[in-house]
């Protein structure tokens, strides 16, 4: 999506570590006009799945995710949590994966409320790095009985092996914009 690659090169800093730091339009500052298209891309790249529910993580996930979802006529969006709320009612479908950003390991849970067996779900989150998180939402979509139709990101990093370690997965997956290196400062789109 060529917008989106472009903020990326305008706005994007390269914080070393493979970090990608975009917080003046999504991961701290969101614009709402470029999600939505962001969104709509999404949307139409997976409209022939017909999922019922989009899953995604809290927090930066959030965003791309209603957008896909309203950009696919409401599907309902699920947010995996990563601190168990006093309301969300045992048994839970929880998952951990190590976040590349926080360095530590993180929980994802799900209340079963929200994800069944023969739901159709389409994962979307912001980053595709080294594919743990969302290899944590593949496994809580598989433990709910619920069927995996797609794997969405904003952006993907190919240089960390995260495609490669989802395809097992055996469903499409997709990046608005995809960075192939960022050694030596730079940042360098597909």
């Amino acid at each position: 999506m060529e917008l989106l690659k472009q903020r990326i090169l305008a706005e994007g800093k390269n914080l070393g570590r493979g970090i990608l730091k975009i917080d003046s339009f999504l991961n701290h500052q969101i614009d709402a006009a470029l999600m939505a298209a962001v969104g709509a891309e999404i949307a139409r790249e997976f409209a022939g799945t017909r999922p019922s529910r989009i899953l995604t993580a809290e927090v930066s996930g959030l965003i791309p995710a209603a957008m896909v979802g309203h950009a696919m006529g409401n599907i309902p969006v699920v947010y995996a949590r990563k601190h168990k709320p006093i309301t969300m009612m045992e048994p839970v479908f929880i998952e951990t994966a190590p976040s590349h950003t926080k360095g530590n390991v993180v929980s994802l849970m799900v209340s079963p409320e929200f994800i069944q067996a023969g739901d159709r779900i389409l994962i979307v989150d912001d980053f595709l790095a080294t594919g743990r998180t969302i290899d944590a939402l593949c496994r809580i979509v598989q433990s709910a009985d619920a069927e995996l139709v797609g794997i969405a990101t904003v952006v993907e990093k190919t240089f960390e092996g995260g495609r490669a370690a989802l395809t097992t997965w055996g469903v499409p997956i997709y990046a608005a914009a995809t960075i192939v290196d960022m050694s030596e400062g730079k940042i360098v789109l597909a």
